[in-house]
């Protein structure tokens, strides 16, 4: 087993390895005092796990309560949200109980925003199921739900107690899911990481827990310099601002995975038409995309793409921060005007 120390405001530890599942309620016994453990899964992951997690925690003496709801980013809103406030009002949960996020980012995302507000914050843990939860969205904090003007727009900055990351929860994950993640993956590598690159190039099958070792690694020296995401954590944003943009054009049918593969294409390409990358940095990108089954154009004009990222969260006034990659393995943050971004998108699209 692989551990990672995650240095933010309320440190914690990230635990990589096979079997975390089964020991889930040992550990969380650790983490808060009271009696009762609130599961939070979706309708995918709970006929897959939610049996086991529940006994664990039964067996280390927690009542166990659970609140499934529909899988998918469309469930990520303010009305799932305040369903599980109410569900948690209901069963009196209290400020020394705490909740487990059983899934993927979704389910990450939601537990933990209900858990930063609920009785103003109680405890929680994530237990990630998908490769992209393990490797970005179960790690760092930011809680959030969509409102329809866009992705992530109401949340908080509240840290786990622990994550307990097992990879052999990703044996049943679909091949578009897994994929999903290695687009997140690939984010790390080109931020700052040309070993993780390396890796993902080399033949033969990826060692999955060492690739979740990086990628929390990194995140979690970028939480530790920037917790509240105003300077250097604004690198994770690689490919999300155009990805975020896909995404929400697309009502969600299009997955954060594939929408951020496409984001980061259209930067590259931007940033190389504006002489801030190397051209040889787009054909090797998109060589790795290929390789995990990720996708590189998108069907939405610039305009369309503009609109839906006018709400984006790294918008400040009229300045915008974007994520360029400026060589194999290097990123790093561009102030523009948000009038500008127009015409990013525009060469972004430019095949």
């Amino acid at each position: 087993m692989t551990t990672v120390d995650i240095h933010a405001s309320q440190p914690y530890q990230v635990h990589i390895g096979p079997g975390l599942l089964d020991q889930v309620g040992e550990r969380a016994r650790a983490l808060w005092t009271g009696p009762t453990a609130a599961v939070v899964s979706d309708s995918n992951v709970a006929p897959l796990y939610l049996d086991r997690c529940t006994a664990s925690l039964q067996a280390a003496g927690f009542q166990v309560v659970s609140f499934v709801f529909p899988a998918g980013e469309a469930s990520k809103n303010g009305k799932t949200y305040l369903e599980l406030l109410e569900f948690l009002a209901e069963h009196h949960i209290t400020r020394a109980d705490g909740l487990v996020a059983l899934g993927g980012g979704v389910v990450g995302d939601l537990t933990g925003f209900a858990a930063a507000t609920f009785l103003r914050g109680i405890a929680f843990l994530q237990l990630p199921t998908t490769l992209l939860a393990a490797v970005d969205a179960s790690v760092g904090g930011k809680t959030a739900i969509d409102l329809q003007a866009g992705k992530n727009l109401a949340g908080a900055f509240y840290q786990p107690k622990a994550v307990l990351c097992d990879p052999t929860l990703l044996d049943t994950l679909p091949p578009e899911d897994f994929a999903d993640g290695c687009a997140e993956v690939i984010k790390y590598g080109l931020i700052g990481d040309p070993a993780l690159l390396d890796l993902l190039e080399a033949p033969g099958p990826l060692d999955v827990e060492t690739v979740i070792a990086r990628c929390v690694a990194q995140k979690g020296r970028l939480v530790e310099a920037d917790e509240f995401d105003t300077g250097a954590r604004q690198l994770l944003n690689l490919g999300h601002t155009l990805g975020h943009g896909v995404e929400a054009c697309s009502h969600y049918a299009v997955s954060h995975g594939k929408a951020v593969a496409i984001g980061m294409v259209l930067i590259t390409r931007a940033a190389i038409r504006y002489g801030l990358c190397p051209p040889e940095v787009l054909p090797r990108l998109q060589a790795l995309l290929d390789r995990y089954h990720l996708p590189q154009t998108t069907q939405y004009s610039a305009q369309e793409l503009y609109t839906k990222t006018l709400s984006d969260k790294k918008r400040s006034g009229d300045k915008l921060s974007l994520v360029i990659p400026t060589a194999w393995g290097e990123s790093r943050l561009h102030s523009i005007p948000v009038k500008a971004l127009l015409g990013w998108i525009e060469r972004g699209l430019q095949a």
